[in-house]
């Protein structure tokens, strides 16, 4: 009896925090968009700058040199120029992707940054779209079988065994 108010405890929680998924993502999408054209900005301002001195973007952080305040401000923007980048691989392929396929592209949505400015403003809501409602069955059958099977595995040693 126990066993089985646990895994609907664990199917519940599974659908409640799954349901939670399409508003989080659409809303870390949005983030993450800002973010792109924030960097896009930034690296099109020093491309700007380069031009003004005959320099492509290479030979400008290289000229900035590797030592000092100069290396160092190198060595962040070439960070932001790969974090761009990767940004913007990140946020083609959500914009493609619906909101079942973000489910399975979390590598998509991994930028700590961008997660937790996400989660510090988002409010749980009860999900009144499909893809909520989806989500939710979802996350309930994963929950349940998770902790059915987790209790499963912990009780075996305990268990009576047949008569042959």
């Amino acid at each position: 009896m126990i066993g089985r108010i646990l895994t609907l405890a664990g199917g519940l929680a599974g659908a409640v925090g799954l349901s939670q998924f399409p508003e989080f993502s659409q809303q870390y999408l949005q983030r993450l968009a800002g973010q792109v054209d924030a960097l896009t900005q930034v690296e099109a301002d020093f491309d700007r700058s380069a031009e003004r001195a005959g320099l492509t973007r290479a030979a400008a952080l290289d000229e900035l040199g590797t030592a000092g305040f100069s290396g160092q401000h190198a060595g962040d923007l070439r960070a932001t120029f790969a974090r761009a980048e990767g940004l913007r691989n990140d946020l083609a392929m959500l914009r493609l992707a619906g909101v079942y396929e973000r489910l399975v592209m979390p590598h998509r949505m991994a930028d700590a940054e961008l997660l937790r400015a996400t989660w510090a403003d988002y409010a749980p809501a009860v999900p009144v779209t499909a893809a909520g409602l989806a989500c939710a069955g979802i996350g309930f059958v994963a929950g349940w079988g998770v902790i059915g099977a987790a209790l499963s595995l912990l009780m075996r040693p305990f268990r009576r065994r047949s008569a042959v």
